[in-house]
């Protein structure tokens, strides 16, 4: 069974920093993309950040210049690095990561920025 193992969430005030992490399954040859989504409570889960094989990234139009999407392909892992952390980044950060025939999706881990 392939799993994702989240860590990295957990309560910060406005403006301080946090960085999560993914590792994804030794099973897995490689992964193509991988990315970082989030749900708040009562709203959509929408992509925060995507880093594809070749580090082409892409981020959320809220996170741009504040949040930075990175990969180790020798541990099959993706990182999350939040600086500047807003009340409104509060929700559950859920790892994805795609390989050649199929998608994953971590546990979600909770982050919650008070003002």
């Amino acid at each position: 069974q392939v799993q994702l193992v989240e860590s990295g969430g957990g309560v910060v005030q406005a403006g301080e920093s946090l960085r999560l992490s993914c590792a994804g399954s030794a099973n897995v040859v490689s992964y193509n993309t991988m990315a970082w989504y989030r749900q708040a409570p009562g709203k959509q889960r929408e992509l925060v950040a995507a880093i594809t094989s070749r580090n082409s990234t892409d981020y959320g139009e809220s996170v741009k210049g504040r949040f930075t999407i990175s990969r180790d392909n020798d541990k099959k892992s993706v990182y999350l690095q939040m600086n500047t952390l807003k009340p409104d980044d509060t929700a559950v950060y859920f790892c994805f990561m795609s390989s050649p025939y199929r998608s994953y999706w971590g546990q979600g881990t909770q982050v919650t920025v008070s003002a």
